[in-house]
């Protein structure tokens, strides 16, 4: 009897690593995705496949369908992990960095999901997982685009999930909250020269390379985190999961607190408020 099968997106670190590394001891058969598949190179076992797949290359997640339904036939779990994320005041982004941030956390899972839908189909019961974030559903500052990409990719897996059902494919929405993983790192290499002596917000460049790394702020082990989802992944899972620190707070916050309130604390935070009032030039 074949092992089922899951395809993980994003596995090089972090969340990804850590599913990997769960789903193969619960006995699937992983595929395993990443554009640098070197950074799995310590990580063998006799049912994990290695893909090189840059979830924006149409070619490349057409190859990993084809290549699963050869020694498969179908796939039993699509893990969209795979994200992207360049901080910012949202006035300031380039083009480029907004388009790539919707084209990785957005447009990447559906193209994929539509990739594998014969396959998952396949199955007969299958489960498609899209990992978004609580930053889907509380807006910070200097992080507005990669807020609104989390909040599409929230709507666009709501859809999935009632559109999905009668075809025995079960739509999971996972909005993590600080996971240990590179995320703050690469969100930090990300920002690059942004804030330059020219912008507006160069007294800020402090607070908005802190927002980078704000998601390891004592983070959740990813391990943990992996655990925890698997176990709620092999029963039958809600709808919508959230773990890892801050998951339950910062959406209650959300809910709860009057956007006036939320609006000068989160200025207050990240020292928009220092900025009130100051002319040009100043």
């Amino acid at each position: 009897m074949k092992p089922r099968t899951v395809l993980i997106t994003g596995c090089s670190s972090g969340i990804g690593r850590a599913l990997t590394e769960a789903f193969l001891h619960h006995g699937f058969h992983v595929y395993a995705a990443a554009r640098n598949t070197d950074a799995l190179s310590n990580l063998t076992a006799e049912h994990l496949t290695l893909v090189k797949m840059d979830v924006n290359n149409a070619d490349e997640i057409s190859a990993a369908a084809e290549q699963i339904q050869q020694q498969h036939g179908q796939l039993d779990c699509l893990i969209n992990n795979a994200g992207y994320a360049a901080m910012g005041p949202v006035v300031e982004l380039s083009a480029d960095d907004l388009q790539r941030q919707f084209a990785t956390n957005v447009f990447a899972p559906m193209a994929l999901t539509k990739a594998l839908l014969p396959l998952l189909r396949a199955s007969g019961n299958a489960q498609v997982v899209n990992i978004g974030s609580v930053s889907g559903i509380l807006t910070t500052p200097f992080s507005g685009a990669y807020c609104a990409t989390k909040a599409a990719l929230h709507a666009l897996s709501d859809a999935l999930r009632m559109e999905l059902a009668p075809f025995n494919i079960r739509v999971v929405t996972v909005q993590p909250g600080a996971i240990e993983s590179k995320f703050g790192e690469n969100s930090l290499a990300n920002l690059g020269d942004l804030i330059t002596e020219q912008s507006i917000y160069a007294p800020l460049k402090q607070s908005i390379a802190a927002r980078a790394t704000a998601s390891q702020d004592n983070p959740t082990p990813a391990k943990l985190f992996a655990t925890e989802l698997m176990a709620q992944l092999l029963s039958r899972p809600d709808a919508v999961i959230r773990i890892g620190n801050g998951s339950r707070a910062l959406p209650l916050m959300r809910r709860w607190l009057p956007l006036e309130w939320l609006d000068k604390i989160l200025s207050k935070k990240f020292g928009l408020s220092s900025l009130a009032g100051k002319a040009p030039g100043e």
